[in-house]
């Protein structure tokens, strides 16, 4: 069985919700992962036998979404291209297959990886192509419907990050301690330079002409423990807002703004290949 290897990956910046990227396609932000990953690993985009991308929130973004980006990375139209959708866990998956295909040779050089962009997720109209007689109709949130609820429990999943917080004894004062830690940790390292190798760089348009976009904007440095004690949380209407220890270990919600991950826009990529072929990359 042949073994597998990365050989090089690339992210773009991570934007926040309605930041920089609002008005940048997903595909356009995987292009530019997947671009920067051949780039670093010198390697032709026809060499690229699979491209395989995780993309969970595809309303809107166009028929074969894995497909365009590899197109707009440079990669030639016979590359095959194929789109994951196992929510949180796409990008991951994307490489897993990368890594089954290496390793059962069905392949020498798959690129996988992941793009998102939360912002420009459309809300839909479900019963519109019917028509409407009378009467106020319902506009569901594709970010939510096809993101973050739970198709066979019929629940938010931020509802099912409390119970599992919860079930774990992971209490209030544990996960703002831990995003408050997350924000600093973050924030040094953006501004130690830490992250500059990983990033590709997204040009962006603006009312003042083009914009580069190279550093993540999720991470605050204003970032406090009093800030985040503030916060009621996100999933429980009758979640206290008294801010003593005891009331927040006792709420039943503890999952807030601040100390839940981010809505984010952005994507990443890596090279996979086989033995022979990280040889004569390297």
């Amino acid at each position: 069985m042949n073994t597998s290897y990365l050989v090089s990956a690339a992210r773009t910046p991570i934007g926040r919700f309605m930041g920089a990227f609002r008005g940048v396609a997903a595909t356009e932000l995987g292009a530019v992962a997947v671009r920067a990953a051949l780039d670093r690993a010198a390697v032709d985009p026809r060499q690229v036998q699979e491209v395989i991308i995780g993309n969970v929130l595809t309303a809107g973004v166009g028929q074969a979404p894995a497909r365009q980006a590899a197109l707009r990375a440079g990669c030639p139209p016979e590359v095959s291209a194929v789109t994951i959708n196992m929510v949180c866990g796409s990008g991951l998956k994307a490489v897993m297959q990368a890594d089954q295909l290496i390793r059962a040779g069905d392949g020498r050089m798959v690129v996988a990886g992941g793009m998102e962009n939360m912002s420009r997720s459309p809300h839909l109209l479900m019963d519109s192509r019917r028509g409407w007689r009378f009467g106020d109709q319902r506009v569901l949130d594709s970010m939510q419907h096809d993101g973050l609820w739970c198709a066979s429990e019929q629940v938010l999943m931020g509802k099912l990050a409390d119970a599992t917080a919860r079930e774990c004894g992971i209490s209030r004062a544990d996960q703002d301690a831990w995003a408050l830690t997350s924000h600093q940790r973050a924030t040094r390292a953006i501004d130690e330079g830490w992250f500059r190798d990983e990033i590709a760089p997204v040009t962006v348009a603006s009312s003042r002409g083009p914009i580069e976009v190279a550093s993540d904007e999720g991470p605050r440095a204003d970032c406090s423990l009093d800030s985040l004690l503030r916060l009621s949380p996100a999933f429980a209407e009758d979640a206290s807002r008294d801010e003593t220890d005891e009331a927040q270990t006792s709420c039943e919600a503890t999952v807030t703004a601040g100390n839940a991950s981010q809505i984010s826009d952005g994507a990443a990529a890596v090279v996979v290949v086989d033995e022979a072929t990280a040889r004569s990359v390297d």
